[in-house]
This record gives structure tokens, sequence and C-alpha cells, in this order.
């Protein structure tokens, strides 16, 4: 028999609603989770930033204003329209490598 612990549905829950918003806002026609295509990997993003403490902060701003520089010379574009709390979730799934459940 399984048994499911609610932190394991929950986590399940926001990684497919990371996934929709990342859908949604066109971050997968640059990124995939474990290649390069334009930009890096999701995977790649959580190795680089893994042991910095302000990793959350610099990438929801990096999401929700653009830039170029940290991966290449290839800009990201802005994604202002996203709230705060879906910048958080998208930041939180990017930093645990953009899982996804198969």
């Amino acid at each position: 028999m399984l048994f499911l612990h609610f932190q394991d549905v929950q986590a399940s829950s926001e990684d497919q609603k990371a996934y929709g918003l990342a859908k949604q806002n066109a971050c997968l026609g640059c990124h995939a989770k474990n290649k390069k295509i334009v930009g890096p990997s999701f995977e790649s993003v959580a190795q680089k930033y893994q042991s910095d403490p302000n990793a959350s902060i610099f990438l929801k701003n990096k999401i929700a204003k653009g830039g170029a520089g940290s991966w290449g010379v290839v800009p990201m574009p802005a994604n202002a329209k996203l709230s705060d709390a879906d910048l958080s979730l998208l930041t939180s799934w990017i930093l645990r490598g953009a899982p996804t459940k198969n």
C-alpha cells in the first residue's frame, strides 16, 4: 500500500503549478530541466546558486526584470506581470532543479 506524506503532495502540487507558470510565461522556450536551450537548464541554475543565501532574491529580480550577463550575452526578457507569489513559487522550483512528476 502506498502512503503519501502531506509535504510530498503539497510539493507535487506546487511543482505542477510552477511548471504551469513556466509554460504559460514562455520560460520553457529558452530553458529546459536538464539541457541548455537558449538559456541555462534549470538544473544548472540550481547548481550554480545552491550555496548562495541570496539566490532567491537575485533570481526573483532576474525573472521579473530580465537582463543579460549571468549566463552569456543573450538577454532574458522581463516577466514584470508575474506577482510576487508567482515569482517566489517559480524561484523555489528552479532552485530545486525544476522537479516534475513523471
